[in-house]
């Protein structure tokens, strides 16, 4: 690929290297983690958190909206803002101000002082994950960027399963408090280490006199908006409500204003002509497609065992440790060893193959599954984790330019913010239409008062007949309406396994469209001895 069509890594050159690595690397692994630990805590908390703050489903989804919107209003500007004013500042301020809304948190019952709690927590929490990539290449010696990549990405599966086991040790163990109150310890620590692991810096006031705050604005208001209508429109029934209508229309129209705005401004602050390189918008696309092969992991499996199977999170726990999250942990040393040797993109092929065989192996799922029975299908995914995301990362800033980097990095949090809502959205709505369908072909043969069907509730009304003859018939056919329901769901579920592996399959296709990166910090061990030795490359 001809170098002139990459995208700079951005301001990466434009930091001290820290003298205090280690500390660096601590508020990369305490930032990030935090980020993804505290929104899938309070997405597998939520029902029992309604119930603490005794609140209605409607009013505990808008709380869970209104966190991950914010998110995305301010993730975008995260690369500017700490170009501009620091990352100590950015960082380093915020997580105290985190640690006191999180104590706060479990104190409050009043819904409006929760709403306001959660749009400040939410603000807060978008500047993490941006902020702590940032320090990576800004703060730390070039032999360290791989380790801390890494640590940094795998804290999506990482969070996701273990997750599930600190929600029910809190739950169980020291109260649900303790889902907030963690940060209360958690965020000074990463405020701390960003002031001992990062250099101080002064405000770069040229940049702030000619900021282009329309366009942050714009980007970020237009995209949380859009962001709401996608977790809303489920729920609401999609365009038949006029909420959803208007949110999804109303961020439509800003984003296209922050397209008008970046074309005449004077120093527009992302220009979309970033994301124009073909390795670029291919990995762009390849995030949306991770987000949607992996959520077998972050949505099925957890889903099925706590909604379908009636399962409680402290019962789950276990499974999700021991088969997802430490295998995770013990595959990431040899994911790093592997892209260190060889090209990234043939890395990702392992762990989109781990999600394609994750999805296939769901679709054998039956209502007789218990936990035990998913443990091969997590190993999968985890294999999936483990080399997916360090070389997605790894691709992406192969074929960066520091010319255009907040720009880059505004689109690249809209993509993985936006991409991940887009893909619950889709997950949600696929599997309720598809419950639907089944629902309804599978009672088309119940109606028809088929041999079978008699016979089920022939069955069913002699075991209920000692206990009530008269309600019997009643309740044998309560009992078959249930025993359809079930399997309409398990029948969903199956489809939406298929889909994640179709997804995974798809993300394979954009991947064979990838050309080799030019060289540069992630070049490859073998790549180095073919520069070094042209004529053996000629002779192959």
């Amino acid at each position: 690929m001809a170098t002139s069509n990459a995208i700079d890594l951005g301001p990466v050159s434009t930091g001290a290297v820290t003298a205090r690595p280690i500390f660096a690397v601590g508020a990369v692994l305490l930032g990030s983690f935090l980020a993804n630990f505290d929104s899938r805590l309070f997405s597998i908390a939520l029902p029992d958190l309604r119930g603490a703050f005794s609140l209605g489903f409607d009013q505990a989804s808008w709380l869970s909206t209104a966190t991950t919107a914010m998110q995305i209003l301010i993730a975008p500007a995260v690369a500017w803002l700490a170009t501009a004013f620091g990352l100590r500042r950015v960082l380093g301020i915020p997580s105290l101000v985190y640690a006191v809304v999180s104590l706060l948190m479990p104190l409050m019952h009043h819904y409006s002082t929760l709403m306001a709690l959660n749009i400040v927590r939410g603000l807060l929490l978008g500047t993490f994950v941006p902020a702590t990539l940032m320090i990576i290449f800004r703060n730390l010696p070039l032999r360290w960027w791989l380790p801390a990549i890494a640590i940094y990405g795998i804290r999506v599966g990482f969070s996701l399963n273990f997750g599930v086991a600190m929600v029910g040790f809190y739950e169980s163990q020291i109260g649900w408090q303790w889902l907030y109150w963690q940060d209360v310890v958690i965020a000074p620590l990463m405020g701390l280490f960003v002031y001992l692991g990062t250099p101080a810096e002064p405000i770069n006031r040229s940049l702030v006199r000619n900021a282009d705050w329309g366009g942050m604005l714009l980007l970020g208001a237009g995209m949380a908006m859009i962001y709401a209508g996608l977790d809303q429109g489920n729920r609401l029934d999609w365009l038949s409500s006029g909420t959803v209508s208007a949110l999804l229309t109303g961020g439509a129209v800003l984003v296209v204003l922050f397209l008008v705005n970046e074309a005449f401004v004077a120093k527009p602050w992302a220009e979309a002509g970033v994301i124009l390189s073909r390795n670029i918008g291919l990995n762009l696309v390849m995030v949306i497609l991770f987000s949607l092969a992996s959520l077998s992991n972050s949505a099925l499996v957890p889903d099925f065992l706590l909604g379908i199977a009636g399962l409680r999170p402290v019962q789950i726990s276990p499974l999700f440790l021991f088969a997802a999250a430490l295998p995770i942990l013990a595959m990431v040393p040899l994911s790093i060893v592997m892209v260190r040797a060889f090209d990234a993109r043939y890395v990702l092929i392992i762990g989109l193959l781990g999600f394609f065989g994750a999805g296939m192996l769901g679709t054998q799922l039956t209502h007789e599954w218990t936990a035990v029975d998913f443990i091969p299908l997590l190993l999968l995914q985890a294999v999936g984790h483990a080399f997916s995301l360090l070389p997605i990362i790894v691709i992406m800033l192969s074929n960066s330019d520091r010319q255009h980097a907040t720009a880059f990095s505004a689109y690249l949090q809209v993509i993985r913010l936006g991409g991940a809502e887009f893909g619950v959205a889709l997950m949600s709505t696929w599997l309720r239409v598809r419950e639907q369908i089944h629902s309804n072909l599978l009672g088309l043969h119940v109606s028809n008062g088929s041999s079978h069907v008699s016979d089920m509730l022939a069955r069913l009304t002699t075991g209920f007949a000692p206990h009530d003859l008269s309600e019997a018939k009643g309740r044998a056919m309560a009992t078959l309406a249930s025993i359809v329901q079930r399997e309409a769901n398990v029948l969903s579920y199956i489809d939406g396994f298929r889909l994640t592996a179709w997804c995974a399959v798809a993300a394979l296709i954009v991947l064979s469209g990838m050309t080799a990166a030019p060289s540069g910090p992630f070049t490859t061990s073998s790549q180095r001895r073919l520069q070094r030795n042209p004529e053996v490359g000629s002779r192959q």
